[in-house]
């Protein structure tokens, strides 16, 4: 049972890795990759200093996995991931935005 549970594993991951690799299976792996990113950005911004702190790196790798996986999701034709990325896509460009207004307004501020 052990060894056919193994052996239906390896088939499967077989399957969907390696006899099923595209574009689009590159494009979403790379997608993800970056998606992945910006946790670990979070994670050592917020060790080095002491605190939960969500670097403007974070946003970035946040809009960019997050829009690449909304095109994977259009090209695939996954209802899923589109109506997930959508709304999260359009949620990080307003996050980027409101730091580049917050910026902005600070160093107007600090020039006068």
């Amino acid at each position: 049972m052990l060894i056919q549970f193994g052996q239906d594993l390896h088939d499967y991951l077989y399957d969907v890795f390696v006899a099923k690799f595209d574009f689009w299976l590159a494009f979403g792996l790379i997608a993800q990759l970056l998606f992945t990113a910006r946790f670990l950005v979070q994670w050592i911004s917020s060790e080095r200093a002491g605190k939960s702190v969500v670097p403007m790196a974070f946003w970035f790798f946040s809009l960019g996995g997050g829009a690449m996986t909304l095109v994977y999701g259009i090209a695939k034709r996954e209802p899923i991931i589109i109506l997930g990325q959508a709304l999260a896509t359009v949620i990080y460009i307003r996050n980027v935005m409101l730091i580049l207004k917050s910026r902005a307004s600070s160093s107007e501020t600090l020039s006068r």
